[in-house]
This record gives structure tokens, sequence and C-alpha cells, in this order.
């Protein structure tokens, strides 16, 4: 059954929604932020990934820099939304899509669970940006 990650916006409410294709909830989370802090705070989407916890922690010291873990910072039950919505994306989707096909090749290079958070931190970076230009998710454009 396939299934997607919707972002439903109102002025009292945020919802991170995971939906099957006939249009059924599957798993919906409020989220606490308040919607005007974020669109405020986040100006560009590039943002998202580092607000929710999706980035990697850096460990530097003299001439050693490497990335680490995930840092998880941010609202823990909307990174686990968004990484059961990626997850769903990547194994239980049948319908194709450029982000399905670039996380999948992502996760022969780099491991399938290294891409699931790719996935989720791309995710949460095109839901942010549907928001910010009230557009609705569209399969044939390119994850680029």
């Amino acid at each position: 059954m396939p299934c997607f990650a919707a972002l439903d916006v109102s002025q009292e409410t945020t919802a991170i929604c995971v939906v099957d294709d006939a249009g059924t909830i599957i798993a919906e989370k409020t989220v606490v932020t308040c919607p005007e802090m974020i669109t405020s705070f986040l100006t560009d989407a590039a943002s998202v990934g580092a607000y929710l916890g999706l980035t990697p922690r850096r460990y530097e010291s003299g001439e050693t820099s490497r990335n680490g873990r995930i840092s998880k910072q941010g609202d823990k039950m909307v990174r686990k939304h968004l990484y059961e919505a990626a997850t769903n994306l990547l194994t239980r989707n049948l319908r194709s899509s450029s982000l399905k096909t670039w996380g999948m090749k992502l996760a022969k290079v780099s491991g399938f669970k290294k891409a699931r958070i790719a996935v989720a931190r791309k995710l949460a970076v095109i839901l942010h940006a549907m928001w910010k230009t009230n557009t609705s998710f569209r399969w044939d454009q390119s994850a680029a």
C-alpha cells in the first residue's frame, strides 16, 4: 500500500500526516510549535533538517574533522514521523518518484539506515517548500 507524508497547516495547529493512496490517514502528529514561528525562523528550506535534528553532528579536534550520528535536536515525534514516512516511501510505496530513486541509489552506496535519514531530511525540506509556496507534491519533479 503506497503511503505519503503530508503537512497540514492552519492558523491554530500544524499536523504532519502519513496517508495511503486512498487518502486515509495512517498516522498523524500535531506539532506543538507555532506555524508562524516556524515560517519566520526557517527562512530557507535547507535549515529545516538542522531544526529537526536530521543533520549529522560534527566532531572537530585539531586536524580531525568528521561527521557523527544525527544531532537529534528539535521535536522527537516530528522526526519519528518523517523517518516512518521515509521508510514507507523507500519500502512499501510501489509508485516511482525521483525521491524514491534518489533514496534507493543512496541506500546502495551508504546503507539503508543512512538513506532513510537522508530521505527523511529531504522530505522535511520538500514539505517546508510546499508549505511556503502552498503547492502540492509533484511526483515527476527531480529530487535534486
